[in-house]
């Protein structure tokens, strides 16, 4: 039987790359896209078995369709994989963070994640398919101003490891992909998200955070520049996916190697002081304005 796959957030970046080596490999590959231009734009560069499957993780009705159109009934029903890829990173000072955004964060990235996985399930089950949860080297290690973006991270790996062992005896594997800088449109998007929040933050937020925000706009700029391709990823989630003893987590990346070794070992302290200089962050102490 020809091997199927479910890909949410297939429009660009990592989850494109992961559409476009999985056909290649001969898959039958559901794109999850949210708008139909997207699923336009994947059909014309892909193969006839590619199928665009309009998905937005935030909604019940969308996930239920697009269970459907998969099947989990017949001779070609299943999935032998679900790769949880859609998701956003917003951006800012938590203090001033609205709350709205941060549970636009949680809702797309970690509850997204779970209502896809229970809601294909049946279809996993079917073919003793595989989980694959796109986390990110934040979910070790975070920095300031990327703290909603990270603490959704921090939250599937908590996720990964608890689907590993529940699921464990239908034999379904879960792995969790941890990238490092990638060259990936999140980061404009969350950039200019960004930009339009903090144009709307009070006068005293601008003056206590507009400086470090801005250099870390600067420095999450040139990471992504410089960041690797995303089919080294796609790679990554294609092994998952595919060998015999897949591994339980998958750093990409050796800025995300480097960083895991330094959040491991590092205490928190130096790592602290590291990163106040690397951000240009004021030190401790050093604004006074509110004594």
């Amino acid at each position: 039987m020809t091997r199927r796959v479910l890909i949410t957030g297939s429009s660009t970046g990592i989850g494109e790359a992961c559409a476009r080596r999985l056909d290649a490999a001969g898959w039958r590959v559901f794109a999850g896209v949210r708008r139909e231009d997207d699923a336009q734009r994947l059909r014309a560069g892909m193969s006839s078995r590619l199928t665009p499957v309009l998905l937005d993780v935030t909604d019940a009705a969308s996930m239920a369709r697009a269970a459907r159109t998969i099947g989990v009934e017949g001779a070609d029903a299943g999935l032998d994989g679900l790769v949880n890829n859609a998701g956003i990173a917003v951006a800012g000072p938590l203090e001033y963070l609205p709350i709205a955004d941060f549970r636009r964060q949680l809702e797309v990235n970690v509850v997204g994640p779970l209502a896809v996985t229970q809601a294909l399930l049946p279809a996993i089950r079917a073919r003793r398919g595989r989980i694959v949860l796109m986390g990110s080297i934040a979910g070790r290690m975070t920095v300031p101003f990327l703290g909603p973006y990270s603490a959704s991270k921090f939250a599937l790996e908590a996720m990964a490891d608890a689907l590993r062992v529940e699921l464990q005896p239908w034999d379904i594997r879960v792995a969790l992909v941890e990238p490092g800088s990638i060259a990936t449109p999140i980061w404009n998007k969350s950039g200019k998200a960004a930009q339009a929040q903090e144009a709307a933050l009070p006068d005293e937020a601008r003056r206590r955070y507009g400086a470090s925000t801005q250099k870390m706009r600067e420095v999450a700029e040139k990471t992504g520049r410089r960041g690797i391709d995303p089919d080294v990823v796609a790679a990554a989630v294609e092994h998952a996916l595919t060998a015999a003893a897949p591994r339980t987590r998958y750093l990409v990346g050796r800025d995300a190697r480097l960083r895991a070794v330094l959040g491991a070992w590092m205490p928190d302290t130096v790592r602290d002081r590291l990163i106040t200089r690397a951000l240009g962050v004021p030190r401790r102490g050093e604004l006074t304005e509110d004594r």
